[in-house]
């Protein structure tokens, strides 16, 4: 993969964040992006960040929909918003899917998704240090804080009123566009 000059990110959850939450999205026609989600990545990316996504999605682990099917919900994703990439975890340990039932160590909150992107892209702890974690659960909180990001807590999904635990994110934002137009906009570089 052609690296270039390493780079901070913004890491994205998916549901929520780029597209309407709605439980296990199962196939392409399901997956509902933001009318904003394209600008938002293009504002990311004009302001010298990588704009990658890391998602937990225990579904193929549950058997409803298969790694295959989600492949091509991430080609999507990437072709519509123009996300530089897509890292996922298909676990679960309560799974009925063998070779996916088991714990792992990319399922959020660890942070195995950015690892495994920052060795692919050769983001160095510089760049990590300047990098977001942008969600709306607690998990992808509790993920940024884990891998040392600054973390953005969206509403435009579970956000504040169905956070499963308490967390303490750096920023809160209504959704992506608020947080691409008040907070990374007006970073000082």
């Amino acid at each position: 993969m052609e690296c270039g000059r390493p780079k901070p990110v913004v890491f994205l959850d998916r549901d929520g964040v780029l597209s309407v939450e709605k439980s296990y999205v199962c196939s392409v026609d399901e997956l509902e992006i933001f009318p904003y989600a394209k600008e938002c990545v293009h504002t990311i990316h004009e302001k010298g960040y990588l704009a990658i996504v890391v998602t937990n999605q225990s579904g193929v682990a549950r058997g409803y929909f298969t790694e295959e099917q989600l492949q091509k919900m991430n080609r999507y994703l990437m072709r519509e918003t123009g996300v530089d990439a897509v890292y996922y975890c298909p676990h679960h340990e309560k799974g009925i899917v063998g070779k996916y039932a088991r714990q792992c160590q990319c399922r959020k909150p660890s942070a195995g998704m950015v690892w495994q992107a920052c060795r692919d892209f050769g983001i160095d702890t510089a760049d990590i240090e300047n990098s977001y974690m942008v969600g709306d659960r607690a998990s992808d909180i509790q993920l940024g804080q884990n891998a040392g990001l600054t973390t953005v807590l969206l509403e435009s999904g579970y956000g504040t009123k169905r956070l499963e635990e308490d967390v303490a994110p750096d920023h809160i934002c209504a959704n992506l566009a608020e947080f691409t137009r008040n907070i990374l906009f007006h970073r000082h570089d």
